[in-house]
């Protein structure tokens, strides 16, 4: 038997495998690079829970935190304002009934009120309507600044009361004045961001539709004379639930109404 030849053949055996597992291995490194799993896009993940939105607004790039404190109503304000007997109370809300009670139609819509705001109630043309609430005979409207609402804010909110049929005899008024606009501008998140925030969350739930987006302020420091407010993004779900996201950091803002009180 010739050991000699046998060795030889054993050597060149084993480095023919030797060669062939180096090659499987490249082969297979390259394969699992290539292999890796695209990430899948928001648009995807909303479409695959059928999860619709209205179209996206444009908004501005940039925006800013904002000093503001709530304010003092003093009789001279109210001078112009005829038809009713007003309270200042503490002088940071303007308590009033109506002379004349205001009739109101079945079908309320904000435009009803309009021209009653503009003549009758101090800044009467900062305020937005957010609800109307029959069980409990109120109509909200908050406060904007910049057409940007102070959300569930309780010192930029105006409320009139209704009685059983359907006439305004009263209302409760709040404002908040701006102080200063605070430190840089910084990038706003955009919307669907904040949307992706709010379905990694899974608060988005699957057949749902997003009704609208718009960008105000939520309270995010009180301090003794005056607060910080945040540029907020407001996500309406289903035409009625709102959803609220911090413009800046993304997180989620819990808010309800009488939560986001900036008086201490």
């Amino acid at each position: 038997m010739d050991w000699s030849r046998i060795k030889t053949i054993f050597i060149l055996t084993f480095l023919v495998l030797d060669v062939y597992l180096v090659y499987q291995f490249i082969n297979t490194r390259d394969a699992a690079q290539y292999e890796i799993p695209k990430e899948t896009t928001l648009e995807e993940k909303l479409k695959n829970d059928d999860i619709s939105y209205v179209e996206v607004p444009e908004a501005k790039n940039k925006e800013q935190y904002l000093s503001v404190r709530a304010k003092v109503f003093t009789a001279e304000d109210m001078e112009k304002f005829k038809g009713q007997s007003i309270s200042l109370g503490d002088g940071t809300s303007i308590e009033a009934k109506l002379d004349k009670r205001l009739q109101l139609t079945g079908n309320f819509e904000p435009a009803d009120l309009s021209a009653f705001l503009k003549a009758n109630i101090f800044a009467g043309d900062q305020y937005k309507f957010w609800s109307k609430n029959d069980e409990a005979g109120t109509i909200t409207y908050y406060q904007e600044y910049e057409n940007k609402t102070f959300y569930y804010n309780s010192n930029a909110k105006l409320t009139f009361f209704l009685n059983e049929d359907q006439e305004v005899t009263s209302y409760r008024q709040t404002y908040l004045e701006i102080v200063d606009e605070l430190s840089e501008a910084e990038e706003l998140l955009p919307p669907l961001r904040a949307v992706d925030t709010l379905y990694k969350k899974g608060l988005l739930k699957p057949k749902s539709k997003i009704t609208d987006f718009e960008l105000g302020y939520s309270t995010l420091v009180s301090l003794t004379a005056s607060h910080v407010v945040t540029p907020t993004w407001r996500i309406e779900v289903n035409g009625k639930e709102n959803m609220f996201v911090h413009a800046f950091e993304g997180r989620v803002i819990p808010l309800t109404d009488g939560e986001n009180n900036t008086t201490e």
